[in-house]
């Protein structure tokens, strides 16, 4: 339990809203909020050759990140798809890993039996460390580490499906900051909004979570994550080939949309729902929250073939909602003219 819990109107643990989700949005959204994360995993990496495993091991360049610079990467099985999502901080000394919830483990380990003879150690810090997210530049005291989310802008080396000459993410300005868990109570008078708030806000920038848009057969292209967290010309890494492949070729088998809700019923749905498109179900709801301005929305990951003027409809507690589709990853992602070609796992070995 951490001392966000007994804040006054605090549900949940972490809290989810402490009675007022779209107030605590709007604070949360001018950066004058902080959120209690306290569920999610830390693991460190240390040892001078930290840096070269992740890079060897994961879709992003990382072999020189630098002191104080963020990024984020992903492990993917041998068929491409999506295991473990990472954001990633190096103080110097020390790779921070910040990942899912009840993640911290089974990522540590890991990496500990890829490593054989190279000098690193990792660790599962999660019991010693805490996360807290912001929208906001003001100081988190007792910061250990700073992570900055680089969905912003489309990082060097990746790649952007939406075709949109305005992407809602370069709004999101949102950061997450790893502090000791003895010094949460240090954290009492920051103003603090709830988990739903800040998915709120997530769902608005189209930015995909791994505990919510990733499933078994996920891969990055789907949730246009090659935006962020692949870079396409580093090189040889566990499903690279099928990174490789989709890319080049184009067409992912699914793809992530926005759904915009009919209010009216005072209805929201559930992650899982299906989306239909009249009684055929081609998609179902990842994440969904009732943003401040926008008003209810989802995330939903539907069939690639999907038309993105179709009629689509999410039932909710028996009542059908109807739901505006508005395209983030394109039925055409990855097969226009001037999308770079990625070298497959073959020639980059050749080379």
């Amino acid at each position: 339990m951490s001392s966000f819990t007994s804040r006054p109107g605090a549900v949940g643990d972490p809290p989810r809203h402490y009675g007022s989700p779209l107030s605590e949005q709007k604070a949360l959204a001018a950066g004058r909020a902080i959120v209690d994360l306290s569920d999610r995993s830390v693991v460190t990496l240390t040892g001078a050759d930290r840096l070269r495993l992740i890079d060897t091991l994961t879709t992003q360049s990382l072999a020189r990140l630098a002191p104080g610079e963020s990024a984020e990467t992903l492990q993917l099985d041998q068929q491409g798809r999506v295991e473990h999502a990472m954001n990633v901080v190096d103080d110097g000394e020390t790779t921070w890993l910040l990942t899912g919830a009840g993640r911290g483990e089974a990522l540590a380990g890991w990496f500990d039996r890829m490593r054989f003879m190279l000098d690193v150690q990792s660790i599962d810090r999660t019991a010693d460390f805490a996360v807290i997210g912001t929208l906001g530049d003001s100081p988190v005291p007792g910061a250990v580490a700073e992570w900055r989310d680089p969905w912003r802008e489309v990082v060097a080396g990746g790649h952007q499906y939406a075709a949109t000459p305005s992407h809602p993410g370069a709004a999101w300005t949102y950061r997450e900051v790893v502090v000791p868990r003895d010094s949460l109570d240090a954290l009492a008078d920051l103003p603090a909004a709830g988990t739903i708030a800040l998915e709120a806000l997530r769902i608005a920038a189209w930015r995909p979570s791994a505990s919510t848009e990733v499933d078994e057969r996920t891969i990055p292209h789907e949730l246009d994550w090659l935006r962020s967290a692949v870079h396409l010309t580093k090189g040889c890494y566990r499903g690279q080939e099928t990174v490789a492949k989709v890319h080049n070729l184009g067409h992912p088998p699914r793809r992530l949309v926005q759904l915009h809700l009919d209010g009216s019923e005072g209805v929201l749905p559930e992650p899982g729902d299906e989306v239909l498109a009249g009684d055929k179900p081609v998609g179902r709801i990842t994440s969904v929250a009732l943003h401040h301005e926008d008003g209810p929305i989802a995330l939903a990951v539907v069939k690639r073939s999907l038309a993105a003027d179709t009629e689509l409809i999410v039932t909710a507690a028996d009542t059908a909602v109807a739901a505006a589709q508005e395209v983030i990853v394109p039925v055409d992602a990855g097969s226009v003219a001037d999308v770079p070609r990625l070298p497959r796992l073959g020639a980059v070995r050749r080379g």
